[in-house]
């Protein structure tokens, strides 16, 4: 299971469809700001990510010249890690098992860049309001409220710099209202130049061995699993699938996600004879919410940021096409 859960917490999120709304055309006016700050602006800080009784703190350094963009985060409690992001190619340092991971960004958000660039999607699946003004590290923020339209997918708040729209605050809240977890920068600077040379690894770590982790190295074309939602959710769309190696398996796991735009959904199917104890029903771990069932001879697992419902029906909702 824990190989699973990495995996999805690797990917984040594009997908959607338009319908009419009750959204407000100054709040649409805000997200739309907030999706391009987090892309255009230079900026650095330290926020922190809290999640049940975890907390996280990162150091963010976000750069943007005629390349593109180039971005690196950097863990500063638990395990030493750092991420380092040249426009769609993501590497990943952990020095603790000595080894490097790589990925093409298809699907992956980091905060402050938590929104997807069509943004005109989300209104088929979320009331946007405007909310009151805050002050959050020192700046003057909007915040913004989006409304599920359903019971399949949570609340968002986020609260976003008044000069500039970037992004500094973001909760998430379940059905009753409660933040299952929250971004928050502490420290930040807007704006002004940036050295390059703060993009390379740190430069002790360069002495390591390092091997790639070839469980998180995904082609980028689209491969057809066979495997599809017979009664797709509203809003959720099919954005990847693939298959892929994964530590300790023998055969490649069909993995594919579905979003609406903000929640991500990760689907991964095996064959059952290649898993000792195979997981059956609901269970919950951190923020996020994990159904699994067994279809034929195999083994089917959902994982997402999604209430219960939500990975249920898409577990139970999965079909085998070429065994219809």
């Amino acid at each position: 299971m824990r190989y699973l859960v990495g995996a999805f917490v690797f990917l984040s999120v594009i997908a959607g469809s338009v319908q009419a709304d009750n959204s407000q055309p100054d709040a649409f006016a805000v997200l739309k700001k907030i999706e391009a700050a987090a892309r255009e602006l230079n900026y650095s800080g330290t926020f922190v990510y809290q999640y049940g009784n975890q907390v996280e703190t990162s150091k963010i350094t976000h750069h943007v010249d005629a390349t593109g963009e180039h971005e690196k985060l950097e863990a500063l409690n638990g395990p030493a890690r750092e991420t380092i992001r040249n426009n769609d190619e993501v590497i990943c340092y952990l020095p603790e098992s000595n080894s490097v991971r790589v990925d093409k960004r298809h699907t992956r958000k980091f905060f402050p860049a938590l929104l997807p660039k069509d943004i005109s999607k989300l209104s088929a699946n979320y009331t946007i309001k405007l909310g009151g003004i805050e002050r959050i590290a020192g700046f003057d923020c909007q915040s913004l409220i989006l409304e599920p339209k359903d019971n399949l997918r949570y609340s968002h708040k986020y609260w976003a710099d008044i000069a500039t729209g970037l992004l500094l605050k973001a909760t998430l809240l379940n059905t009753n209202g409660e933040a299952i977890d929250q971004f928050t920068f502490t420290q930040l600077t807007i704006g002004g130049p940036i050295d390059k040379s703060q993009f390379k690894p740190k430069p002790a770590w360069k002495k390591l061995t390092w091997k790639t982790d070839e469980s998180t190295i995904v082609d980028a074309n689209a491969h057809d699993t066979g495997w599809e939602i017979k009664q797709p959710l509203p809003g959720f769309n099919k954005i990847v699938e693939l298959k892929r190696s994964m530590p300790g398996k023998k055969m490649p796991v069909s993995h594919l996600v579905y979003s609406d735009g903000l929640s991500t959904v990760s689907v991964f199917i095996e064959p059952l004879s290649g898993i000792a104890h195979p997981m059956q029903g609901l269970a919950s771990q951190g923020v996020l919410n994990v159904y699994a069932t067994s279809l034929a001879d195999f083994q089917i697992t959902v994982i997402g940021e999604v209430p219960a419902v939500t990975v249920k029906q898409i577990a139970t909702s999965m079909s085998n096409k070429h065994k219809q």
